[in-house]
């Protein structure tokens, strides 16, 4: 696990004494529901609530020698309440418990997640206020293409995060189910009305069918769902560690009062924040991976899947948590240059303009090819030699037969491109 990275409230989530206490959770329950039918004792409910107990080290103890993990915990939970063990885990099978309980740490988990993607959006939305006139060159391909403002691009991320937030509700909503409903899932040993009451209890939905295990098209949507979070967790901070390149210095990382960015080299400022996030995203997506393979299982169930999830269920949850806590930190906390960009924007002598100048010449009659190929030779120029589109094309003698000086000089600045931020605006933040 990634444990370094778990915060206590995720870390207590995954911990063994969590997972067992939610095991025992369900098997009460079960006894609850077993009673209200009148197939156990109520007296032995009351007894087993008040003395039911495990010890995590004496189930271990007890497994060395079974070789089973729920019977090793029944065992141990027995030791507590002597003869009234004999009305838990009555009719039910192992999976009943543990993907029923299972579901319960996924939703305590994911209540974490579902707040930190809020959170993330709040910093997202603040930011993008603050920068939505702040003009900056937009790249395509990594190259120069034409003005846009910091606050457009953060609203396109804010509004992804809107998209992850709809995403991750419905991915908790699927996966939030239990099952009680014995061997192969028939029911053959225990009613309905049993699941029912768990589920109803426990927060969950019962599955509406169901063999051993809850279906892991469940999981690997959840887990996938986890990944894609990721990845847009990623896409951001790649964009903030090209943004930081010394070359661009538009934007970087907070660094810290006392912070050092290389052993070797004093004047390095890294991005390693970011570099992090784009790191535990390809364990994000390893891990989605492994839960698609836990789908094919053999027949009503076998046991391959647990061993993956044992894995990826703490850490896919624990680093997701971490990355979105990170990127509220960092774009919280993100130092804007608007100096640089208006310089870097400045660098293409104007030539980041030259598509309203084709409009222009296609205005005027001029085929679209033609007008591409006239203004294209003057851009091409000025990216290679340097220099000043507007000044170029004053000086050919071609385009001023077709736009006077006025009309090219109306074409220029940023003012055209800006001209429908407030409607994006709107409409990204609804």
């Amino acid at each position: 696990m990634i444990s370094r990275y778990t915060r206590p409230e995720m870390g207590r989530i995954w911990s063994e004494e969590n997972g067992f206490q939610k095991w025992l959770d369900v098997e009460i329950l079960a006894a609850e529901g077993m009673a209200r039918l009148g197939k156990v004792p109520k007296a032995a409910i009351a007894r087993i609530k008040s003395k039911a107990r495990f010890n995590v080290k004496r189930i271990r103890v007890i497994e060395r020698e079974v070789k089973h993990e729920i019977i090793a915990f029944l065992s141990s939970v027995a030791e507590s309440i002597g003869g009234d063990a004999r009305y838990l885990h009555v009719g039910m099978t192992s999976s009943d418990v543990m993907d029923t309980a299972l579901a319960l740490q996924f939703k305590e988990a994911s209540a974490l997640l579902v707040q930190d993607v809020k959170d993330l959006m709040k910093v997202l939305r603040r930011q993008a206020a603050r920068h939505k006139w702040t003009v900056m060159i937009g790249r395509t391909h990594g190259v120069h293409a034409e003005p846009i403002t910091f606050g457009l691009k953060l609203a396109l991320w804010y509004q992804e995060m809107a998209r992850n937030l709809a995403r991750l509700e419905k991915a908790v909503d699927d996966i939030c189910v239990g099952q009680i409903s014995g061997a192969v899932g028939t029911f053959a040993q225990i009613s309905p009305k049993v699941e029912a009451y768990v589920c109803r209890k426990a927060g969950l939905k019962p599955a509406p069918v169901s063999n051993q295990i809850i279906q892991r098209d469940r999981h690997a949507y959840y887990f996938s769902t986890l990944a894609i979070i990721a990845c847009s967790l990623e896409k951001f901070a790649v964009e903030i560690r090209h943004l930081q390149r010394t070359e661009v210095q538009e934007a970087e990382e907070p660094f810290t009062a006392g912070q050092k960015g290389s052993s070797a080299m004093p004047h390095k400022r890294n991005p390693i924040l970011s570099e992090n996030v784009s790191g535990l995203a390809r364990l994000m997506r390893s891990y989605a991976l492994a839960a698609m393979e836990d789908v094919p299982l053999w027949h009503e169930r076998d046991i391959s899947h647990s061993s993956v999830e044992r894995v990826i269920a703490p850490d896919a949850t624990i680093a997701l948590d971490f990355m979105l806590r990170r990127m509220i930190y960092v774009l919280g906390n993100l130092c804007v240059y608007p100096e640089n960009m208006k310089r870097n924007l400045e660098k293409s002598g104007g030539a980041v303009f030259s598509e309203r100048v084709l409009l222009a010449l296609v205005d005027k009659g001029i085929a679209r090819d033609a007008a591409y190929r006239l203004v294209q030779r003057h851009a091409l120029k000025v990216g290679k030699e340097g220099g000043d589109l507007k000044r170029e094309l004053w000086q050919d003698a071609e385009i001023r037969r077709h736009l006077t000086a006025q009309e090219i000089e109306a074409v220029w600045g940023v003012k055209h491109h800006l001209a429908n931020v407030d409607f994006i605006f709107r409409r990204a933040f609804h």
